[in-house]
Formats: C-alpha cells, structure tokens, sequence
C-alpha cells in the first residue's frame, strides 16, 4: 500500500469515529427527551443544530492550531510548536468568552431566532436550555482545542477516546439528569459528562512527548504574533465550514416549498448520509494534518497526498453510494418513515449518488489545500459553490427531490472545476519556474 494512503487512512479513522461519537451526543439527548413530549424535543434539537455554529466558532482556533502544530512537527521545532500551542490557547480565550457570556445573556432573542415565530410552548424550554449550555460552551471549546493540538502532535486516537468517554458518560447520565430536571438536565448532563473527558483530555496533553518537549523551551515570538497566526490559518477554514453550513439551511428552505412529505424525507436521509459525509470530512483533516507535516520536513508531497485523499474518499463514497441505494427502503422504514415520506426518501437516496462522488473527491482535496496554506482559495471556492447551489436548487426544485439532487451535483461538478483550474495554474506556474531561472542564468 502506498505510504501516503496508509499514514491517511492511519490518521482518519479515529477522526471519523470521533465525529460520529459527536453526532450521537444529540441523538442520544433527543431520544431520552422524547419522552417530555414535542416542545421539549424542538427545544432540545434546535438548540443541539445551534451547536453546529459554534462548531464552526471553534474551528478558527482548533483547525488553526492543527495545522500549525503538525507543520511545526515536520520541521522539528520545538519553538515553533510552543508558538502554535501559545497561539491557539490564546485565541481560544478571547473567542471562548465572547461566546459563552453572549450566548447565555442573548439566550431568549437566540431562541426565538432558531424556532422561528413566537416560539411557542417550546420557546420557554429552549431558554433554559441554552441558559446551561451557552455556559457550557466554554467546556465545548477548550475540548475542542484539546483535540486539534493532539491532533497535530500525529494523535487521532486520543481525541477518540475522548469522545467516547464524553458520549459513554452521556448515555448512563441522560436518564437520571432527565428525570430530575427535565431539558436543563439533559444540557446539565452533557456539560458535565463533556466536563469529565475534558480532565482525561488535559492530562493526555501534559503526557505526550512532544507538546511536553515543547512546553520546556522559548516560544520564540510573541503571543500577540502567535494568535494572530492562528488566526489567520484558522480563519478561513472556520468561514467554510459556516459557508456550508449556512448552504444547508438554505437548501431547507428550498425544500420547503415541496411540501412536509418532502421535508421528512429530506430531514432523515439527509441525517444518513452524514455516515459518508463524515468519512470525507475525516479524510479531510487527515490530508491537511500529514500535508503541514511533510511541508515542515521540507517535502513538497501535496499532488502525491492529494491524489491517495482522493482515492481513499473515493472508494468510501462508492461504497456509500450502492449501499444508500440497495438499502434505502430498508433506511427509511428502520426510522418508522410512512409510505410517503418512504417513497421520497428512497428517491432522494438513490438520486443523490453523483453528488456524493464528486463531493468525496472535493472534500478530500481541500484538506491538501488546508494543511499548505491554500484555506483562503478553498473558502472561494465553497462560496461560489453555495452561490452556484441554491438557485438551481430553486429552479429544479420542480422536479421535486431529484431536481434537488441534480442541483446539488451540478454545484459539487462546479467546485471541482474551479479546484481542478487552481491545481492546474499552480502545475503550470512549476513547470514555468525552472525556465525562467534558466533563462536569467544565461
């Protein structure tokens, strides 16, 4: 097996399982809330999606500080190490406040905004929700943090373990939590349970080799100089990830206007498709984690790494692909799905197949372009991609579901092209540069 598809598929599976340990944390908060009746299963699961911004909060400092640290890794410098931890500790403790005090002082204007209208019976329980867990997000942040240094010290497997912890902790403690204190106390239990690995979290830090080799000499610049490069690496990686997210939203929105029965079906399937998605996303911060370590060794490996990124995200996203088609009336009757909200699924799922191809292709690659620098071209990328996808959404929407489906591959087929000509302008830029040093050497 080649040593660059080997070290990747090392690197990401921890990182898949981890982001689907993440993921089953609000699955597991909705099931035991279930049993309080509706509005405390809209309370709770708006609040949960409202996590997934913060998400993209915490990538500026988490993303950021991955890719400096792995880099710092390859070119064996400790200082540059110390500077990265410095920098993304530092960013975290001005993002992390701003956040939490916000968050919990804006609790009721944020519910309203998330459940729309007056909100309703649910509206009162989606504020004391989040009068926990905007506090909590504190806790939410530095776990987040704690995973992108290990990560970039070359350990996926710790930040695993962790999530494991957290959720395994989540799952004996809902119940009890529930019982006692209703929707505060399934916000109470994930902060707490989150609160227990992140202790395990923070003495896996103190323990491994290189962060603890770096923590003993100079940093070397500043911690100003420090967070602003965190920053900087961080920042448009942090912007994509809301880009998309914000495109998603969006895409609801144009599904709407296909009824309710189009709603559910695009709600459920669109939930197991993240058993694939995430796969892409893994390969993703594995290629942008061993893309910044070979760059530190002085090893330009980015068309080598992109090319195994894409085949492993590849093969994944095959085998997604005839598996969602094989199985969907199986998926959808597995989530109690009716006869027609069934039939639209299964549409939805078996049309979806070129959009998850080409997405497993552009997902892996960008994490080339992460881990060397080239987060802003992705972010323009993503952002003509989700300028491109919502208006066709809207024009084939009369189609219905596959209308929706096409758009989206027709977008993901847009992205590749605009990655493809990037990829092409800089092989070109290569291939000139050693002509033109001949040319001035003569």
């Amino acid at each position: 097996m080649n040593a660059h598809r080997r070290q990747l598929i090392s690197l990401a599976h921890p990182v898949y399982f981890s982001l689907l340990a993440s993921v089953a944390a609000g699955i597991i908060n909705t099931v035991w809330v279930s049993r309080l009746g509706g509005p405390a299963v809209a309370a709770v699961a708006v609040a949960t999606n409202a996590e997934n911004v913060l998400l993209g909060v915490a990538l500026v400092f988490a993303s950021g500080t991955t890719v400096l640290v792995a880099h710092a890794r390859g070119a064996r410098d400790p200082a540059a190490v110390r500077a990265a931890v410095r920098g993304g500790w530092a960013l975290c403790a001005v993002v992390t406040p701003l956040v939490a005090v916000g968050g919990f002082l804006l609790r009721a204007p944020l519910s309203r905004l998330v459940l729309g209208g007056d909100g309703g019976p649910a509206l009162p329980l989606a504020v004391a929700y989040f009068a926990i867990s905007m506090p909590g997000t504190a806790v939410f942040f530095v776990q987040n943090l704690v995973d992108g240094l290990l990560k970039g010290a070359g350990d996926t497997k710790t930040p695993l373990r962790l999530a494991l912890l957290a959720n395994g902790l989540i799952l004996v403690a809902d119940p009890l939590f529930i019982h006692l204190y209703g929707v505060r106390g399934a916000a109470a239990s994930t902060v707490l349970c989150r609160c227990a690995a992140l202790a395990v979290g923070l003495v896996a830090l103190r323990r491994n080799a290189l962060l603890r080799t770096a923590a003993r000499v100079p940093a070397g610049v500043s911690r100003g100089v420090a967070l602003r490069r965190t920053l900087r690496t961080g920042l448009p990686m942090s912007v994509d990830f809301t880009v998309r997210q914000a495109g998603t939203l969006g895409l609801v929105a144009v599904v709407a206007r296909l009824g309710v029965t189009a709603v559910a079906a695009y709600a459920i399937a669109y939930k197991v498709m993240y058993v694939a998605t995430m796969a892409f996303y893994a390969v993703r911060q594995a290629a942008s984690i061993h893309t910044a370590h070979t760059r530190g060794e002085g090893r330009d490996q980015r068309r080598a790494i992109g090319r195994q990124a894409v085949a492993v995200s590849g093969s994944v996203g095959v085998v997604a692909v005839l598996l969602l088609a094989g199985t969907a009336p199986w998926i959808m009757a597995a989530f109690g799905a009716g006869p027609a909200v069934a039939h639209e699924g299964v549409l939805f799922l078996r049309c979806v197949g070129p959009y998850l191809l080409l997405m497993a292709g552009f997902i892996a690659l960008g994490g080339v372009f992460e881990g060397s620098g080239g987060a802003p071209v992705l972010l323009r990328v993503t952002v003509l991609g989700t300028a491109v996808q919502l208006p066709l959404a809207y024009a084939l929407s009369g189609l219905g579901l596959p209308g929706v489906c096409l758009a989206l591959a027709l977008a993901m087929a847009v992205q590749c092209a605009a990655v493809g000509a990037v990829l092409r302008r800089r092989a070109w830029r290569q291939e000139e540069e050693p002509a033109v040093s001949l040319v001035r050497a003569a």
